[in-house]
């Protein structure tokens, strides 16, 4: 009875989060492609005119004007992040990060996972005008990464996929700690205090046991604007009001059971031998006050996480592709081979990666701190490793604030793209030979 209750709350939501992840990789493969096309078509000139389009907003007499990608960049992907930190806080608090046990392997992977190919990237870029591209290498796409699992079906042990999503959450978290700290332009003083008050107003919120999303919606939109404008990368926004929404509702489960209880009781009292809510006013009412209790027992964190995530996994994520990663391929592939900036990349998405996360695992396992997660082998955790070669998404966020000038950019974008192939591909290939398939067990 335990382990069906321990499946239902943990690992049924896990499964379903991995299903979305899993298309979200294929949406972003789709949108990759559309955007490589059109960038290597006649049509180019219009997609950068595109992305160039000036887009401004008024509210009285404040302006705020961007260019599409830059709103794009700063604003819908602030709700990405947003999306990230609820996430984050939620596997800190009762998801693989929860306890040391179970936190200390991926997250000495992940640091194995960033350190080593930011090394290896200062390598080949030291002193150069592409140093500032060291964290570009450091991050995981998680959406790609589940991506190429879920082709290998049910041959994968599910904790290779709780493994590596974990592994991913981290990188998120050092993909903004790097963002914050290392690719802020010159501070706005005064917005940042502005933000700063906002953040604690977020803050106090949930202190005072504020469980309307909409509060936090207003001051979360008013950090965002303050971060915009103060020189500090506007996604951080998300992640900070993120950390503010609470976990737990007004009432508890048992007060659910309770009142569902009393209006279940009423239910069987009426005369519901027909369906036709619209002749049978109490059933209706009962209905909604069923509802109404539901609202109020679930959690604000799950409720809004799983209320923004379609829009982040069918919207947002592919947007943000097609925005980006339009690069135009006539330049010369001995120039993109041999510059340091790509090679820089995808050395560390290539070998430092998989040198990285493999390392880490293996200093906690050799410390007796960890072990091996269960039904994984050492080569499936390194075909996995691979996969967190995947950059994408964070490093194409990073590589647009590492790199002002079109050239390195250009050549930032080939590196990403070139290595994340590569290393789906390689992951696959590993794993596909390590992994036999499990009969009876669906994926």
């Amino acid at each position: 009875m335990l382990e069906n209750a321990l499946y239902v709350q943990v690992f049924v939501p896990f499964r379903n989060f991995i299903k979305r992840e899993e298309f979200a990789g294929i949406l972003l493969l789709i949108f990759t492609l559309i955007a490589l096309v059109w960038a290597n078509s006649p049509w180019y000139d219009l997609y950068i005119n595109l992305q160039q389009m000036d887009v401004a907003f008024q509210i009285g007499t404040v302006i705020v004007s961007q260019t599409v990608i830059h709103w794009i960049n700063d604003g819908l992907m602030a709700i990405f992040f947003f999306v990230i930190g609820l996430e984050i806080k939620r596997e800190i608090l009762a998801g693989a990060l929860s306890s040391f046990k179970q936190a200390s392997l991926p997250i000495a992977a992940a640091i194995g996972g960033m350190i080593v190919p930011a090394l290896i990237y200062t390598i080949f870029n030291f002193g150069k005008a592409g140093s500032p591209g060291w964290g570009i290498p450091m991050a995981t796409d998680i959406a790609f990464a589940l991506g190429v699992l879920s082709l290998l079906g049910n041959r994968v042990p599910f904790s290779l996929k709780v493994f590596l999503t974990a592994v991913a959450v981290v990188d998120d978290i050092g993909a903004v700690v790097v963002i914050a700290f290392c690719y802020t332009s010159e501070i706005v003083w005064i917005s940042l205090f502005a933000g700063t008050i906002f953040f604690l107003l977020l803050i106090t919120l949930n202190r005072m046991g504020v469980k309307n999303i909409a509060f936090y919606g207003i001051f979360g939109i008013c950090l965002w604007f303050c971060l915009l404008t103060s020189g500090i990368h506007a996604t951080i926004a998300g992640i900070l009001a993120a950390f503010t929404i609470p976990v737990k509702n007004k009432f508890s489960t048992r007060y659910f059971m309770l009142e569902n209880k009393k209006f279940m009781h009423e239910l069987a009292q009426l005369d519901i031998s027909s369906d036709d809510l619209l002749n049978n006013r109490r059933q209706h009412s009962i209905m909604s006050e069923i509802e109404a209790i539901c609202r109020k027992v679930e959690s604000p964190l799950i409720s809004t996480e799983q209320r923004l995530h379609p829009w982040v996994t069918y919207f947002i994520m592919p947007l943000f592709a097609l925005a980006n990663a339009g690069v135009n391929l006539n330049g010369d592939p001995g120039t993109i081979v041999t510059h340091p900036v790509s090679i820089g990349i995808m050395a560390g998405l290539l070998l430092g990666k998989p040198v990285g996360i493999v390392l880490g695992a293996w200093l906690m396992i050799k410390l007796n701190i960890s072990s091996l997660p269960h039904s994984v082998s050492w080569r499936q955790l390194y075909g996995v490793s691979w996969l967190g070669g995947i950059g994408f998404t964070m490093s194409l966020l990073i590589a647009n604030l590492a790199f002002t000038d079109v050239s390195n950019l250009y050549f930032a974008k080939i590196g990403i793209l070139s290595a994340s192939i590569l290393a789906a591909i390689t992951g696959w290939v590993i794993l596909r030979k390590t992994c036999t398939r499990i009969k009876g067990v669906r994926s």
